[in-house]
């Protein structure tokens, strides 16, 4: 039975209708993410989807040294209370070290622990202490079985606001690959699961100095996910892909978010009238 967690003032799992956490990669400037968080929002609320906002105030694993990182912790974390404030919405992004997930635990909603720091012990001790929900990135590198061990350091120091994310596995050179199979296997483990079906389209590395990615298998992967039976969506979601400062090849587009998210409700729905789990 999936337990449910409170994310930010939004219920998860056990039955609840999905989430969407989107929101542009990183924070490249105020009226990006304001924009983007308004209209997401509206979208959201027009396809019913209760929504959570997620942007990044640093990239601390981007290829090249020379890549956008984004404003920093202090003006980041600033940005995203206006989110908050301004649009009313929940708020999540990444968190890197210990001081990261103590500060921003004071101003966002949900606390993301991303993939590549998934085993980070004391991050995670960190993250649950604050009494934030917190969001692990399941790592390219681990099986879904894994996340139970994550799953028992987060319950041993105090939560059990826990949300697991699927972003695909290290296939080969530069590629990520998606066993549909992680996610009954991780909602057996207690917790909503949540697909990211944008980094799961991620080539890490692929184009030399930056990532690229195949932004044309997003909705298939999230068609499946849905099907599949997760408990929401995780989407970078940007006016402008092409131009973005980061993952720009795989982010989905705001003008074709409203009717990737039309097919995902629909499945949802038959799907749901047939769990089985």
């Amino acid at each position: 039975m999936v337990r449910e967690v409170e994310v930010g003032g939004i219920l998860s799992g056990a039955g609840h209708v999905h989430v969407l956490i989107a929101g542009p990669c990183v924070i490249e400037n105020e009226q990006v993410i304001m924009e983007t968080a308004s209209r997401i929002a509206e979208i959201a609320m027009e396809t019913g989807f209760p929504y959570i906002f997620k942007s990044s105030y640093d990239k601390a694993n981007r290829s090249s040294i020379h890549s956008f990182r984004g404003p920093g912790l202090e003006k980041g974390l600033a940005l995203l209370h206006k989110v908050k404030d301004q649009v009313g919405i929940p708020v999540l992004t990444d968190v890197h070290s210990v001081e990261e997930a103590e500060r921003a635990g004071k101003v966002v909603d949900v606390l993301q622990i991303p993939a590549f720091l998934c085993r980070q012990t004391d991050l995670l001790i960190a993250a649950a202490k604050t009494g934030r929900t917190v969001n692990v990135k399941k790592g390219q590198f681990l099986s879904p079985w894994d996340m139970k061990n994550v799953i028992n350091k987060l319950e041993e120091s105090g939560t059990t606001r826990i949300l697991l994310t699927e972003r695909g596995a290290t296939f080969g050179y530069n590629n990520l690959v998606v066993d549909m199979r992680s996610l009954p296997i991780m909602r057996g483990l207690g917790y909503p699961v949540i697909f990211d079906a944008t980094h799961s389209v991620q080539l890490p590395g692929g184009g030399g100095t930056i990532s690229s990615g195949q932004r044309e298998f997003i909705a298939p992967l999230a068609r499946a996910a849905a099907a599949a039976g997760c408990d929401g969506f995780f989407m970078e979601v940007h006016p402008t892909p092409d131009t973005a400062l980061s993952d720009g090849p795989n982010m989905v587009p705001l003008s074709d978010l409203k009717g990737l998210l039309q097919q995902l409700a629909e499945i949802c729905r038959v799907s749901k009238k047939g769990d089985l789990s």
